[in-house]
């Protein structure tokens, strides 16, 4: 049995009791309020140091890119480059050799022909490549000779020469075979190849000498979608 005395005294320290239950707690809510903005900006450091991370490495390229080739090459005005830099934009390729007398200046008329097909500004969005068979003998200057005499675009144009184990490995990317003769000239498949940004072989023509239009229509496709804006990813 609660006496009267009891009773009374329980009921004065219920609210001091409270009162040390709150003075308690407080300090506990403010520490765990203060370390969940904390623990929100750390996470948020991490996520974006992990993405900055992400966008600074390069997205490998495929297997059937020819882009995968790392041989040096060198362009008509002597500057030294590599496939993989041609990555971003359609490429417009094929081999050639500067002393063919026929077929190598019919290839380039139809790859020249093919382009003027297009709008200045799908034109713009292409990169046109001519690699030699001929390393030995097509030089820097004869290549030169090529571009000036023919009247091509060196913004977009570019005419290349390697070593010649890297002439066979970028033929046999290509599909495009060669073998050279005693006389040395050159028996070799006559073709446009289209690369897209990534360096694959979208299409290919063997028609020389008028534009192929099949071939022509795949070029312009593929030039609008190289310049369609991505999609926002959210």
């Amino acid at each position: 049995m609660t006496t009267p005395f009891i009773t009374r005294h329980r009921r004065a320290l219920l609210p001091l009791l409270g009162a040390l239950a709150l003075a308690w707690s407080a300090p506990a809510a403010a520490q765990a309020a203060a370390e969940k903005p904390m623990d929100h900006a750390a996470h948020m450091a991490h996520a974006m140091h992990a993405a900055q991370e992400e966008d600074s490495t390069p997205v490998k390229l495929s297997g059937a890119s020819v882009y995968q080739i790392k041989s040096a090459l060198t362009d008509q005005d002597g500057r030294s480059f590599k496939l993989d830099q041609r990555r971003g934009q359609p490429v417009l390729v094929s081999m050639f050799y500067n002393s063919c007398k026929f077929v190598c200046p019919m290839l380039i008329d139809t790859m020249r022909n093919t382009e003027q097909t297009l709008t200045p500004e799908e034109r713009a969005k292409l990169q046109v490549m001519l690699i030699t068979f001929d390393p030995e003998r097509d030089d820097v200057k004869a290549l030169k000779a090529v571009s000036v005499q023919r009247e091509l675009d060196s913004a977009r144009w570019t005419l290349a020469r390697t070593d010649p184990a890297s002439v066979r490995q970028i033929a046999a990317a290509l599909d495009i075979q060669y073998r050279k003769l005693g006389d040395g000239e050159f028996n070799h498949t006559t073709v446009l190849v289209l690369l897209d940004g990534e360096g694959r072989i979208i299409g290919r023509s063997k028609k020389l000498g008028a534009v192929d239009p099949v071939f022509q229509k795949l070029l312009k496709q593929t030039l609008q979608a190289a310049a369609a804006p991505a999609a926002h990813v959210h």
